[in-house]
């Protein structure tokens, strides 16, 4: 099993600049690359001081004049405010800047904040089909000249200019239901997975629900799953309560941001008060301990030589988490220096 990283910038307080924060963002990548792993992912939002990416793909040609291994790969693009010819051209030239590197993750959005600004009207299940009708334009985009007519796009005779550094870029979707997994074997993409804080239970129901996938298109070769998920090593057991408070946290803002109900100013949600957070009992520290990957050494080498024998191909330390950027830095340099060599 391979390790990534998927990591924004994130902003929780007004004092906070944006260059700061674009500094860090670079110091975790090359920590990540320096420690050996597969990928550095960064997903694309609009409008929200809570995970900050307008385009992912500038951060990546960035990323990629400071690294030389790594890839890097968007975790993910958001397929509805795209077009698949803009799309496709700036993958490609992303991915001569990176040297061939680029991963492309694709996913329909999940926050409705974003869909009212950027696309008025749109509804997930209508994000997931124009992300349905994208993928297959983007491969024959980049195999030459094409021209489309669909539901949601029509063009004339076009083509990938320029085109990637290989005869494609790889592909990653995000998918939940059996449905999405099929599409992504079908289409030859590779899946990413998060079972968000719902445990290993989903963890487990996510991985079938791939091999269901697979199983409905034998003819296609099985394409790679990565299981994402929040991570923290910590230090000790005070280091681990700590981290369990701290991740509780960033899941009630993410249910603040989810919910899409809450007063914004200035890109920043309304501060939660901890009675707020307290009623938010799916989200309480000692769920968030038991359904997310935070603990000592040993405790994450458990968990994760599960999700390895699952058949999960690469895990993603999500490192997104409200915390102070010490303490990112700290938990990611005791995974790559105590957790990885148990995989090695």
């Amino acid at each position: 099993m391979k390790f990534s990283l998927f990591v924004h910038m994130e902003r929780y307080r007004a004092d906070q600049t944006h260059a700061e924060l674009f500094d860090e963002l670079e110091q975790l990548v090359r920590i990540a690359e320096e420690g050996g792993m597969e990928t550095a992912w960064i997903g694309e939002h609009h409008g929200m001081e809570f995970t900050i990416a307008p385009n992912p793909l500038i951060n990546i040609a960035y990323l990629a004049s400071k690294t030389s291994r790594i890839r890097l790969g968007t975790g993910t693009v958001i397929a509805p405010f795209w077009h698949p010819i803009r799309l496709a051209g700036e993958a490609a030239l992303t991915d001569i800047a990176t040297g061939g590197r680029l991963d492309l993750g694709v996913a329909r959005g999940a926050y409705a904040f974003e869909y009212e600004r950027m696309m008025p009207g749109l509804d997930a299940w209508t994000a997931g089909q124009r992300m349905r009708e994208m993928v297959p334009v983007l491969k024959k985009l980049w195999a030459g000249d094409y021209a489309h007519e669909g539901t949601f796009w029509q063009f004339p005779k076009t083509t990938s200019v320029p085109k990637p550094m290989g005869s494609e870029i790889p592909l990653w979707l995000a998918a939940r239901d059996p449905n999405s997994h099929a599409f992504a074997v079908e289409h030859g993409c590779n899946v990413q997975v998060t079972p968000l804080a719902s445990g290993d239970e989903e963890v487990e129901s996510l991985m079938d629900r791939f091999n269901a996938g697979c199983a409905q298109h034998p003819d296609v070769p099985r394409p790679q799953v990565m299981l994402l998920m929040h991570t923290y090593v910590a230090a000790d057991e005070a280091d681990t309560t700590q981290a369990d408070h701290e991740l509780s946290r960033f899941y009630c803002y993410f249910g603040a941001w989810f919910k899409n109900q809450r007063p914004i100013e200035n890109g920043l949600i309304q501060e939660l008060s901890d009675a707020e957070m307290a009623e938010m009992t799916m989200y309480a520290p000692e769920t968030v301990h038991r359904n997310l990957v935070i603990g000592q050494p040993d405790e994450v080498i458990a968990r994760l030589k599960n999700y390895e024998a699952m058949g999960y191909d690469q895990y993603s330390f999500w490192i997104d988490s409200l915390m102070p950027f010490e303490r990112k830095k700290a938990s990611l340099e005791r995974f790559i220096r105590d957790v990885m060599p148990a995989f090695s």
